[in-house]
């Protein structure tokens, strides 16, 4: 089986002005955090994908879960692609948690150079 790795980054801004929006916001912020999405900056995410497939999918469930307000933005990249980010000030995060080393394949044993 040929995995290939993708970065969905989401961008939002949504307003937070009612405590109607305030709510919007934290239902769909706990959402993402569900589904595994990553806080790289306020209101910046990613989320590490397998494949096409499942980047589609992920699509899906986000629709299911738009707020209706604000503005959401999906940017899908390779994991390549997505590692030669250009840290102009900050540091990289290396934890574990935002790399695809916290994948675990269950099943039928996974060899690396298939």
């Amino acid at each position: 089986m040929s995995y290939r790795y993708m970065r969905m980054i989401l961008m939002f801004d949504m307003p937070t002005e009612t405590v109607e929006e305030r709510r919007a916001y934290r239902k769909f912020r706990k959402f993402l955090l569900s589904e595994g999405f990553i806080m790289h900056q306020f209101s910046i995410y990613s989320k590490l994908l397998l494949n096409n497939s499942a980047n589609k999918a992920m699509i899906d469930r986000l629709q299911e879960n738009n707020p209706k307000k604000g503005n959401i933005t999906l940017l899908t990249v390779t994991e390549k692609q997505f590692a030669r980010m250009i840290y102009l000030h900050g540091d990289r995060d290396t934890s574990i948690a935002n790399t695809d080393s916290r994948l675990i394949f269950l099943g039928e044993a996974y060899d690396a150079e298939d």
